[in-house]
């Protein structure tokens, strides 16, 4: 396991001075709009996106406007540090809230890293995907206020051909696709099922044949992958 950690901070290090010389126009350029003519994205009724940092990785800014123009569903990251029930100990857990509108997404204020992140003030307010941010009812099962996604669009600092995805450390994604798995399980629908899930990779971002992401048995894999905004790789 100390040699996956160090596997994975290692490849990080070296993906981060990578993605800080790539221009902008070449982030631009890359940001095309290949998903929406995705099936998958097309039938979605519900979706959740990650909202993109100004450098570094695929602007998502038009699929949001997209997808609101669309009427659908839009979730977006939102984080929240909780108190564990037994220990009393605080953890930082990922649920999904919804944008109420295009004028509540433009109006979103950026976090320290530049990406657009709705205020605390707002939760209440928002529709949540897997119920409330503020406790870890989600995990320990129960339906209350879930809401069922059809896709859910990430990013990554690495990918590779094996659908394989490196994140930046926190382990958000893994963490929410679990509890995700867990409210499925325990949901009291008839229907349960896993969201469609595709990352959006600058051509920087995908490694070279041969090379792989270092993974541990809770990384999830993707069902698709988009490339520099033009090639898709599938399952």
């Amino acid at each position: 396991m100390a040699n996956l950690w160090t596997a994975k901070k290692d490849l990080r290090r070296f993906l981060r001075q990578k993605l800080s010389t790539i221009p902008q126009h070449s982030i631009q350029s890359q940001s095309h709009e290949t998903l929406l003519s995705l099936p998958e994205y097309r039938s979605a009724t519900k979706l959740s996106i990650y909202l993109s940092m100004p450098k570094g990785e695929v602007s998502t800014r038009s699929i949001v406007t997209d997808a609101l123009r669309q009427g659908k569903e839009v979730y977006v990251p939102y984080t929240s540090t909780v108190e564990e029930p037994v220990s009393g100990a605080s953890s930082t857990i990922m649920d999904m809230v919804g944008l109420l509108s295009q004028e509540d997404f433009e109006t979103l204020e950026s976090d320290p890293w530049g990406i657009p992140t709705p205020s605390t003030s707002s939760i209440a307010g928002r529709k949540h995907c897997l119920g409330n941010c503020d406790t870890d009812e989600d995990s320990r099962g129960g339906d209350k206020g879930m809401q069922s996604l059809d896709i859910i669009i990430m990013p990554g600092m690495a990918f590779d051909r094996r659908f394989a995805r490196l994140g930046h450390g926190k382990g958000y994604y893994d963490s929410f696709l679990a509890r995700y798995q867990r409210s499925q399980t325990n949901s009291s629908s008839s229907e349960s099922r896993m969201p469609f899930l595709v990352g959006l990779a600058l051509t920087e971002q995908l490694l070279p044949e041969g090379q792989e992401v270092p993974v541990g048995p809770f990384d999830w894999s993707l069902n698709a992958l988009i490339i520099g905004g033009d090639p898709v790789l599938r399952r």
